[in-house]
């Protein structure tokens, strides 16, 4: 038995000494081999050159949007630098990750991965999540287009289906717009289908007046021309005179006179209750006159 074994044992010591030469040989023309470390040499360099060449190019067409959105800017009157902000920043994020996604793509081709069934992998993930946040992608592409297009900015008051109010927060997401109630509504962008904006341009203050047929109509009209004559000097949203139109309607007991005024956007209520004030108190001194002239007519007989 004794020889049995010490044969056997001389013969393991043989193999492992065989495998521990083999694999100190493999890894000697490893290290030796010249056309493998030239490619990998050669493969680092590349993939330094593209870095490099991604970074250059994610700068320069930052530069061009910066250069582009603040011309557009200059040349419009009265725009919110907050919109153009938010532009600026949202094409550089795409086209930070656009070019960042080609870079990571060449450099694995570097490694001779294979990229048409990385690719295709990534386009059913897409595809799948595309499907599982059809919401979230409308709203996102919603709330770009409405930045883009200039369709709101904040602070204008808006009005969108049932709800209107003064536009506080726009996002990519979802849209914030605070009610005169004070109440604050989230509208998610994908739900904005239309919107009446109340900002853009200049509002018409309206009134209808209702006035008895014991006066006449020049009397009328004479005595509420008096009332706004110079109201523009004590309201500064008030753009144009006051102007009556005459009857706008009429009954056996009292026709109706329609007064119209340009103002600045989101003041027409404003401007109407500041009508309404002076023409009150116009035919309120009227009458304090017609019963003062009464008594002293009455008083003279």
């Amino acid at each position: 038995m004794h020889p049995y074994w010490l044969e056997t044992a001389t013969g393991e010591l043989d193999g492992a000494v065989d495998k521990a030469v083999k694999f100190s040989d493999m890894i000697m023309n490893w290290l030796t081999d010249v056309d493998m470390w030239t490619n990998v040499l050669f493969s680092g360099i590349r993939i330094i050159v593209l870095f490099i060449v991604t970074r250059i190019v994610i700068r320069v067409v930052s530069k061009i949007i910066d250069r582009s959105l603040a011309r557009h800017e200059q040349s419009r009157i009265n725009v919110n630098p907050r919109r153009f902000a938010t532009v600026g920043e949202l094409l550089k994020n795409v086209t930070s990750v656009t070019c960042n996604f080609v870079m990571v793509l060449l450099i694995l081709s570097e490694f001779n991965f294979k990229l048409g069934p990385l690719l295709a992998g990534a386009g059913v993930l897409g595809l799948a999540i595309g499907f599982g946040a059809q919401s979230l992608v409308k709203d996102v592409i919603t709330g770009f287009f409405i930045i883009l297009e200039d369709q709101f900015a904040v602070g204008d008051v808006i009005q969108t289906g049932t709800y209107k109010g003064t536009v506080e927060v726009i996002g990519l997401r979802s849209t914030r717009i605070v009610s005169m109630n004070g109440e604050t509504h989230i509208l998610p962008n994908g739900l904005i289908t239309s919107v009446t904006n109340y900002s853009f341009s200049n509002a018409l203050a309206m009134i209808d007046l209702p006035v008895k047929n014991e006066r006449s109509l020049e009397e009328v009209v004479g005595l509420v021309k008096q009332a706004l004559a110079g109201i523009q000097e004590q309201n500064e949203n008030i753009i144009a005179v006051p102007d009556v139109l005459g009857i706008q309607s009429m009954s056996t007991s009292e026709f109706v006179i329609r007064i119209v005024a340009q103002c600045a956007p989101n003041t027409r209520a404003e401007v109407e209750r500041n009508m309404l004030e002076n023409i009150k108190q116009a035919m309120e001194f009227d009458e304090r006159e017609k019963q003062a002239l009464t008594e002293l007519a009455a008083t003279e007989e």
